[in-house]
């Protein structure tokens, strides 16, 4: 009668795991920048689902983030997506586990200032130079972690630069304080939901942000100019490499760099950096050169 049971207990374990299986390779995990969460899921995901019948699982966070997360093996995913290339070489080599060999640069994404519209500072945005606004008493600056985020280092680097061209050697004590301020450091899937709540006067934002949730921006001077470069790959330990390859193909076709350019993404030529020649067979024609 044990037996029986132990049999039966091991033939509905692996009907389970069948099950599991086949439910994983009906979904696509994509670990995205969490400057990307509007594009993401209410563009992105919901057309490649529509297209293809698999289903997009997203995951948003600070690039770095992710990468920590992947490196600690915290998570695991199809897809990475991230706001700075440089994030993908902190995952390549032996040393890193391999768990990214190649990935391609497609769209890029300028560092803005954005502000409340209800904010009693919002006026002053629009009659003052950024960074005298930022120095005013009483405002309340959001951005996000240097270690953890792209955006968070671009930001630190805009305040350095603008110390500079506006003659301010304390701008940056002034306005961000210490690099790890807890006052302003929040998570980046959070930072757009405290300002339009109004828990902040103000924020540092990529382009696709502001434009895509109509968030009012000032852009700083050429001179400062930072920026998200976006890239992807499929991760090396992808449980789910098909599925991956074809969410690639699809973000770099022509619907899906059309979403890109809705929802306030710069596309820009595709380059393929790491290894070319591990870039799956059928992503050769996708990542190839294109404007």
């Amino acid at each position: 009668m044990f037996r029986k049971i132990v049999v039966g207990v091991a033939l509905l374990a692996g009907v389970v795991s069948a099950q599991n299986c086949f439910a994983d390779e009906g979904t696509v995990k994509v670990l995205y920048a969490g400057s990307l969460v509007n594009l993401m899921e209410h563009g992105v995901g919901p057309a490649f689902e529509k297209q293809t019948g698999l289903h997009f699982e997203g995951y948003a966070a600070g690039s770095k983030k992710i990468a920590n997360e992947l490196k600690g093996k915290l998570r695991q995913g199809d897809v990475f997506i991230s706001a700075s290339p440089k994030v993908n070489d902190a995952l390549m080599g032996a040393a890193n586990g391999n768990q990214v060999t190649w990935y391609v640069t497609f769209a890029k994404s300028p560092l803005m200032i954005g502000y409340n519209p209800q904010s009693r500072f919002a006026h002053d945005f629009q009659t003052k130079r950024w960074d005298e606004v930022l120095e005013e008493p009483g405002i309340h600056i959001g951005r996000t972690d240097p270690k953890l985020d792209p955006k968070g280092m671009f930001t630190l680097e805009l305040m350095k630069k603008a110390a500079t061209l506006y003659g301010k050697p304390d701008l940056v004590q002034k306005t961000l304080g210490d690099e790890e301020n807890p006052a302003q450091v929040l998570p980046e899937e959070t930072l757009v939901g405290r300002l339009q709540s109004g828990q902040l006067d103000a924020g540092f934002f990529y382009s696709t942000e502001t434009s895509d949730l109509k968030i009012p921006a000032v852009a700083p001077a050429p001179e400062l100019k930072a920026q998200a470069n976006y890239t992807l790959t499929v991760l090396s330990d992808a449980p789910n490499a098909a599925g991956a390859a074809k969410f690639v193909d699809f973000l770099l076709s022509a619907q899906g760099r059309d979403l890109l350019k809705a929802h306030g993404v710069d596309v820009v030529k595709t380059t393929v950096s790491g290894d070319a020649q591990a870039v799956p067979t059928v992503l050769k024609t996708a990542v190839e050169s294109k404007q």
